[in-house]
């Protein structure tokens, strides 16, 4: 594994500033919102990734903090999630389309994944941060939204201007703090 002290990923070959910078927080400046301009910004980048035979198979629910989406929102998170991610400036619930008329799409959480990464990379290059989670009870999000049972609920993303990682509560500070590690790319490579 590689690892650094500080937030910079260290590549085994220069890669694009914003994708060596990127990194997820748990820490989110509390005082912050996000601008109607921002959050527009971060859902046009998502609707422009590429999708198999152009099925745009995402969707979004958009909870900004102080509101009582965002509460119904973090109610459904985990309690570890609960603790920081009820600072961030918004949340997004990125909900994958089961199906549509011509039927199933199996490539549906592949096409979600691409547009949150579209939608990542924008936000690291609007100076924000965003933290995705898989802690958070699925069902009970649809429930608490009335989705159909075609659109599930794969994700949910904190989204806010980087805070302070000192700021964090012991138990939830860890990654933060800790150097950033990643597998060789050799490790990655199946060989045939």
């Amino acid at each position: 594994m590689t690892a650094t002290a500080d937030r910079h990923a260290q590549t085994a070959v220069p890669i694009h500033p914003l994708l060596a910078s990127r990194h997820s927080t748990r820490a989110f400046a509390p005082d912050v919102d996000l601008t109607d301009a921002q959050v527009t910004a971060l859902l046009e980048a998502a609707r422009w990734a590429p999708s198999s035979g152009n099925t745009q198979p995402w969707r979004f629910l958009l909870a900004k903090r102080d509101t009582g989406e965002f509460k119904r929102v973090v109610d459904c998170l985990n309690p570890g999630n609960r603790e920081w991610a009820s600072h961030a400036s918004a949340l997004l619930v990125a909900v994958r389309t089961e199906a549509n008329e011509r039927g199933p799409l199996g490539h549906a959480m592949y096409d979600l994944g691409q547009a949150m990464a579209h939608l990542t990379f924008q936000a690291a290059a609007e100076g924000l941060t965003v933290r995705q989670m898989a802690g958070f009870d699925a069902a009970a999000l649809a429930a608490e939204f009335a989705l159909p049972e075609t659109l599930v609920p794969t994700a949910v993303a904190a989204i806010g201007v980087p805070g302070d990682p000192a700021a964090l509560a012991e138990s939830v500070a860890g990654p933060d703090r800790a150097p950033r590690a990643r597998l060789a790319i050799e490790d990655l490579l199946i060989k045939p």
